[in-house]
């Protein structure tokens, strides 16, 4: 992958697959030609929620005003390296409130902002998919009370359901110069997926496996996300700085990478962390871009995506062979 010109950064590693860079997000990504990036996902930083490190500006460190000033900047960034009618996948929640710091116990809309935030800054929201999440496995996470059934014997006013995690992806405005197009040959998914004997249907010419993955893919909510399949993470633990690591499921990012880029694209992600999506980019045969400010997180990122190029590579000379 040609290297970004101009590009100001701590530490990188760029080859023909990929490129990430050591750095301030909301700086680099300022070097990204315009109209270059097919497709690009991230999870950012929850408002106010944790704090990933104790450099200054890390965005995780900043909360009401000065996050959404700081953030509203890399959205516009984003929209301007976007090719026009193309697609940018944000991974959020809901947040709870606490009666500490904002005097009662509920929720405020996280996601509710970002798509604000989004449609301020000229996309277009395309769509939203919710994503199931086990609320036996969040309580035990998260320690809340509002999951527990004793609270429903107590006081089920103050009980509640668990959080969702949500995609919601926006659209630069334009019309799409290369389209995403062709059939889906496999399934990305929890259990049993489609029959791949269906994969070809002579009987009447249309591709039966390929529709029934949509069908699924479809669904404005996803059952079949496989939540512990996660890259690895702990060596990126930094116990100085650290308080929250919490990579995106594979499954969700391969899905949202196989719906909306083709082969041999540039997928960008802002927050690199431990590398997922860059990962999941490289896996699927396209090519990657990944900002990252902690040191720890980008060490860790080099090292996951160093071991899938490498066996990517040997699998490549092995079948050549």
């Amino acid at each position: 992958m040609k290297q970004v010109e101009g590009i100001k950064c701590v530490n990188q590693v760029v080859n023909r697959d990929y490129a990430i860079y050591q750095g301030d997000a909301c700086e680099l990504i300022r070097a990204v030609p315009g109209d270059s990036v097919h497709f690009g996902i991230h999870s950012p930083p929850f408002e106010g929620l944790y704090k990933f490190s104790s450099f200054d500006r890390d965005i995780s460190n900043s909360e009401g005003a000065q996050f959404w000033e700081h953030y509203q900047f890399l959205i516009q960034e984003l929209l301007r390296v976007t090719m026009p009618g193309r697609l940018h996948a944000v991974h959020v929640m809901q947040l709870p409130t606490s009666k500490i710091k904002h005097g009662h116990i509920g929720m405020r809309d996280f996601r509710g902002d970002v798509i604000r935030a989004y449609e301020d800054a000229g996309w277009i929201f395309h769509s939203e998919i919710c994503i199931w999440k086990d609320p036996v496995v969040a309580q035990q996470r998260t320690k809340s009370l509002r999951l527990l059934h004793k609270q429903i014997v107590k006081d089920s006013a103050m009980s509640g359901q668990g959080l969702a995690d949500y995609i919601v992806t926006f659209r630069k405005p334009g019309d799409n110069p290369e389209p995403v197009s062709g059939c889906f040959d496999h399934y990305i998914g929890d259990g049993v997926g489609p029959d791949r004997s269906k994969y070809t249907a002579p009987m009447d010419g249309r591709n039966w496996f390929s529709i029934e993955v949509w069908q699924r893919y479809a669904s404005p909510v996803w059952m079949d996300i496989n939540q512990s399949r996660t890259l690895q993470y702990r060596a990126a633990r930094d116990e100085k700085d650290e308080v929250h690591i919490s990579p995106l499921q594979l499954d969700v990012i391969e899905r949202c990478i196989d719906l909306w880029s083709n082969p041999g694209d540039t997928v960008l992600t802002p927050f690199l962390g431990i590398g997922s999506e860059v990962y999941s980019a490289v896996e699927m045969g396209r090519r990657g871009i990944g900002f990252e400010l902690k040191p720890s997180y980008f060490a860790q990122a080099v090292k996951n995506i160093a071991e899938l190029h490498a066996a990517r590579t040997t699998d490549i000379f092995a079948k050549a062979v």
